[in-house]
């Protein structure tokens, strides 16, 4: 199937050298030149990847990233700037980026990263698809990967999509562990090493809306000089 693209970038010759490679690998390119018109096209139309600018007239890249996961709009986000700082990456992850690629930059990279994106989506539906209808719980902490809705008793919880994510590859694998590598892997993925710091802080704002006492959890257990497992202690339900 087809590929839909949506370039948001406000320099024309980025753009094009975009949509043209993209194009080259029998991709749809569509292409907004500032933040206003290209976050309206991301809320209306339908794409399978976002690549998107950090500095755009407008509206900027974090804001327009901020806004998609806010309305519960999970098409992925490549980031493309040229701000090369740690913060400026870690912002983009943080607000919902699923890759960061850095200009200038290399067109076989960018295809690739695209690519990547692309293929951990495909089987991200997959997996969604299959567990489609079938919720987990543990305790008192029910998980529904159909709804993407995380309830504690009868209170709704509301996560992040990167932190429903994550919490869904824990309560899937109930007594694993996982080092922080291979959960960026598996949650976060392609162009993510060096960023184990976004698991911690991850884990921390996870804890403090599912656990009673974050100090103490109950759920989501760090085990020492290794990760962090997801606690099977208690009973594990499949169904609603």
């Amino acid at each position: 199937m087809e590929k839909n693209i949506l370039v948001i970038e406000d320099n024309a010759d980025i753009a094009r050298l975009v949509m043209v490679n993209l194009r080259s690998k029998q991709m749809h390119v569509d292409h907004a030149s500032d933040g206003v018109t290209g976050l309206d096209m991301a809320m209306t139309e339908q794409h399978h990847l976002l690549i998107l600018d950090l500095m755009l007239p407008g509206i900027n890249g974090l804001d327009i990233c901020r806004t998609l996961r806010r309305e519960k709009i999970y098409t992925p986000v490549l980031m493309l700037t040229a701000r090369t700082s740690e913060l400026d990456r870690v912002l983009g992850l943080e607000v919902g980026a699923d890759d960061y690629l850095i200009k200038p930059f290399s067109v076989p990279e960018l295809v690739a990263r695209v690519n990547a994106i692309l293929r951990r989506s495909d089987q991200y539906q997959s997996s969604a698809t299959a567990q489609s209808g079938s919720p987990l719980r543990f305790g008192e902490l029910h998980v529904d990967p159909d709804k993407r809705q995380v309830l504690i008793g009868d209170k709704p919880i509301e996560l992040t999509a990167r932190e429903f994510d994550l919490l869904w590859h824990f309560a899937s694998n109930p007594g694993r562990v996982f080092t922080r590598t291979q959960l960026l892997d598996s949650v976060w993925g392609y162009g993510y090493a060096g960023y184990e710091h976004t698991v911690n802080s991850h884990i921390n704002r996870l804890r403090a809306k599912i656990e009673a006492d974050p100090a103490n959890p109950r759920y989501v257990i760090t085990v020492w000089g290794v990760g962090y497992k997801f606690s099977g202690n208690a009973d594990r339900e499949s169904g609603s």
